[in-house]
This record gives structure tokens, C-alpha cells and sequence, in this order.
């Protein structure tokens, strides 16, 4: 059995509104998990934006490029479906209409959004600075985005 010691169980995001702190749950998603912290802890998602924010429905960004349309080089990962519901807060994994595409993009309910659950891997839960994840700047890009300066691993 795995030293649950060494699992980091929070992301901190720092974003340039404050910062935001997520729960994770390896509970739900461990390959999602892991890719997450993997990625954080190469510096993959500093200075990475919030490429579509969409009041009362979510915020995405993890795409390098800030198009919605890369990730990161690392293969595809399999989905981690679960029943756990999609409400505010609950951060999740963008995807194509594939179901194994999820890479690096994820995102970050504003409202509940339920029609995604059992269709999308729920990977955290925001536990602390739910309102700069609602301060960040709207659209489909954002005419100036918001990014995560840095994102830390604990």
C-alpha cells in the first residue's frame, strides 16, 4: 500500500487576483492527480491563463498556449469517471469529445454544472480563495486573462 505521507493532498494556485487552494482527491482520480501535481511541480502551469471563463458555468485554462487547443507532452490520460457531482468549486479535466483526451486542461465550476457529471474526471475540490476563481476575467478568450503565476504542490 502506498505511504499516503507522500501524496500531496493540496494545489495552490497562485493567481494574479490571490490565491486559490485545492483539495485533492486521488480518492476519485489518482492518474488525474498525479498528472496534475506532476505537472505543477515542473513548473508546467506558471504563467498559464485562464483561456475561457464563462459566468455561472466554469473557468478553464492549462493549455501553454492560451488557445484551448494543446496541453502538454505528455500522452493522454484515461478517463476517471466518477458520480462525485460537478458543483461550484469542484475542479475537474477538459477534454475533447473523446473520452480518453484529457492532458493538462482542466477546470474550475463557478455553478453547479451536474449535466457533466459521470462524464468528465473530477480531480479536486477549491477549499480556500473560491473568489478570485470568480474575480477572474470573463470571455471566450478573455480580452486580458488571468493567470496562474505559480503553482505549488503541498
Amino acid at each position: 500500500m502506498a505511504d499516503q505521507t507522500l501524496t500531496p493532498q493540496t494545489l495552490t494556485l497562485a493567481l494574479d487576483t490571490g490565491d486559490v487552494v485545492i483539495k485533492l482527491r486521488p480518492d476519485l482520480a489518482p492518474g488525474h492527480v498525479a498528472r496534475i501535481t506532476e505537472l505543477a511541480s515542473e513548473g508546467f502551469y506558471d504563467g498559464v491563463v485562464f483561456h475561457r471563463v464563462i459566468s455561472g458555468f466554469m473557468a478553464q485554462g492549462g493549455d501553454p498556449t492560451g488557445t484551448g487547443t494543446s496541453g502538454s507532452k505528455k500522452p493522454n490520460l484515461k478517463a476517471e469517471f466518477s458520480s462525485e457531482p460537478h458543483v461550484r468549486g469542484v475542479c475537474s479535466m477538459a477534454r475533447t469529445s473523446a473520452p480518453d483526451s484529457a492532458n493538462s486542461q482542466f477546470f474550475i465550476c463557478l455553478d453547479d454544472a451536474t449535466f457533466l457529471d459521470r462524464q468528465y474526471t473530477v480531480w479536486g475540490e477549491v477549499i480556500e480563495g473560491m473568489d478570485h476563481v470568480d474575480a477572474l476575467p470573463k470571455g471566450e478568450p478573455p480580452r486580458s486573462p488571468g493567470k496562474i503565476v505559480k503553482a505549488t504542490v503541498n
